[in-house]
């Protein structure tokens, strides 16, 4: 995980959602390194049926499709996680851009 160095970056993060994959003693290991740092996990219910939005897990969802209009990203060409970074660097950089071009 990357809780350190997020932690180091963002010093006032307080809360971090997951998706329900993230449940593992693992991650909660990570987070207990952070004592500041509190994780939360979005699970979905099975009482539910069709659709139901999940709180928070639509934000990562969007962040997922606008990565996935990047070429690189839609598919997994890297095989490790530090040639990955500066890709997802680039690409947030250019929804920034795009952003900015409107106003």
């Amino acid at each position: 995980l990357v809780l350190d160095k997020v932690r180091a970056r963002f010093p006032w993060l307080e809360l971090v959602w997951a998706d329900s994959g993230y449940n593992a003693r693992q991650v909660a290991a990570a987070v207990a390194k952070v004592p500041v740092l509190r994780m939360e996990i979005v699970k979905r219910t099975d009482d539910v049926s069709g659709f139901a939005v999940l709180p928070r897990r639509w934000v990562v969802e969007r962040t997922f499709s606008w990565f996935d209009r990047n070429l690189r990203l839609a598919k997994d060409f890297e095989n490790l996680a530090c040639t990955l970074a500066p890709f997802v660097a680039i690409a947030c950089t250019h929804i920034a851009l795009r952003r900015l071009a409107r106003v």
